[in-house]
């Protein structure tokens, strides 16, 4: 367990709080698509969380977010990447790195995770890039 937390925490590309840099036009595509795919989510109630993250990803490579959820509340993560990327994965772990079972969406560049955790604390999200070009993606997550 020691080990695969040590390389879950190894892999930590973003901080739980927002980047301040300019963003590139792949990064904002990356951000509209997935804004559409989380209207889905607030149809249903689900509050957009303020702020995102942003980043370059290349095939193969995976991303983590640390985040903090809340016992009681229901959560979708959802990510997006331009064209140029065929295929995303968004994955959830909790805070030892072990694999949390999830309802998943995937559609190509777009994919989410929704899941509702037992216990408070520390989990990470994984944005994974599976096929395509490397390129911007973007992260949001919903709530209620």
């Amino acid at each position: 367990m020691k080990r695969r937390l040590a390389i879950l925490l190894g892999l930590v590309v973003f901080a739980a709080g927002p980047v301040l840099r300019a963003e590139t036009d792949d990064e904002v595509e990356a951000h509209r698509l997935v804004l559409d795919l989380t209207g889905a989510f607030t149809n249903d109630g689900f509050k957009l969380r303020d702020g995102h993250w942003a980043g370059q990803i290349k095939p193969a490579e995976r991303a983590l977010v640390a985040v903090n959820l809340y016992a009681g509340n229901q959560y979708w993560f959802a990510a997006a990447a331009n064209t140029k990327a065929k295929k995303i994965a968004v994955d959830l772990f909790d805070e030892t790195g072990k694999p949390l079972t999830t309802e998943t969406y995937n559609e190509g560049e777009r994919a989410a995770a929704g899941f509702s955790p037992t216990t408070s604390g520390q989990y990470f999200v994984s944005v994974s890039f599976l096929e395509g070009e490397p390129t911007a993606f973007c992260l949001v997550y919903s709530y209620k």
